[in-house]
């Protein structure tokens, strides 16, 4: 008696051309009204750097608030040179600044956020509240006690105070960040190291820290951003101009009676480069680091 094999069907064949997404033109009266609304938006955000461009490449004589509109024909870099020559000794205060109190502020924030998710004891959420207290502090409510606290340990007027009130400032934001991408970590990569006989740091830095790098990627961005554009602790903590971060310095550039706004505008675009720069290079860790621990 013969025996018949049946053979598995055949899946059908994906095709990655039909599979991607398809572009189509709105069709329903909805569509065309959500597209119009997105252009609107779309251009009147990019109308202010149109103008911060076009400014930026004209001359000094052709800079002037009658002609933002017009295209610049007769393009100049002499803005750029000028605020170059201006900026970039406080262009490198900022990093000075920026760099090493996102870093700690992180890392602080990190621990933190593990603590805070992973090893619950009695008042964690009392002290977590208290902690994120911090956030919704105003700047200009601390400043006359920053001011006399800085001055009392040495601090003030010089850079490593600006990173101190930066790297304190930053702690709550990156202590909620990491405490929610915590959260959907499995337990069980914890238990399996405290039954190897790890302690507390010792789970923190071999088994959490090497799997936070989206945590990182998103915490830094967020300070770095916010103390990269950070103009009042800037002003305040650090009134030598020599040693001021560039925000600041970017402010003394415009005169009180006349105003270069080839320069000025020139050196807006100078400061604002490296967070565009770092967003473009890290938009894709950014989203998924911000996506992580979402359904948790």
């Amino acid at each position: 008696m013969a025996t018949t094999v049946a053979t598995p069907a055949k899946l059908p064949s994906r095709n990655p051309r039909t599979s991607a997404r398809t572009w189509r033109l709105p069709r329903t009266a909805g569509e065309v009204l959500v597209l119009i609304v997105l252009i609107v938006f779309g251009i009147a955000t990019l109308v202010p750097f149109y103008v911060l461009i076009t400014a930026a490449l004209r001359s000094s004589a052709e800079a002037v608030p009658a002609n933002m509109w017009d295209f610049p024909w007769n393009t100049s870099a002499d803005g750029f040179a000028q605020a170059w020559g201006l900026l970039h000794a406080n262009l490198l205060n900022s990093f000075l600044v920026v760099v090493p109190a996102t870093a700690l502020s992180s890392i602080v924030g990190a621990f933190n956020g593990y603590v805070f998710s992973k090893l619950k004891f009695r008042g964690s959420n009392l002290i977590f509240t208290l902690v994120l207290i911090g956030m919704f502090i105003p700047y200009q409510s601390v400043l006359i006690p920053l001011v006399r606290f800085l001055a009392a340990i040495g601090l003030y007027g010089t850079i490593p105070g600006l990173i101190l009130t930066h790297f304190v400032y930053g702690i709550s934001i990156a202590t909620l960040i990491f405490r929610n991408y915590y959260a959907a970590l499995p337990k069980e990569l914890i238990e399996a190291a405290q039954l190897d006989g790890a302690g507390v740091l010792q789970v923190f830095f071999r088994v959490v820290l090497p799997l936070s790098v989206p945590g990182f990627i998103v915490t830094a961005l967020f300070q770095f951003t916010s103390q990269w554009n950070d103009f009042l602790f800037g002003l305040v903590v650090v009134p030598d101009p020599a040693m001021q971060v560039a925000t600041v310095a970017l402010n003394n550039m415009s005169g009180s009676l006349t105003v270069d706004w080839n320069v000025v505008m020139a050196g807006a675009l100078i400061i604002a480069l490296p967070t565009l720069l770092l967003y473009l290079l890290l938009s894709r860790f950014f989203v998924r680091g911000l996506l992580s621990g979402s359904v948790k």
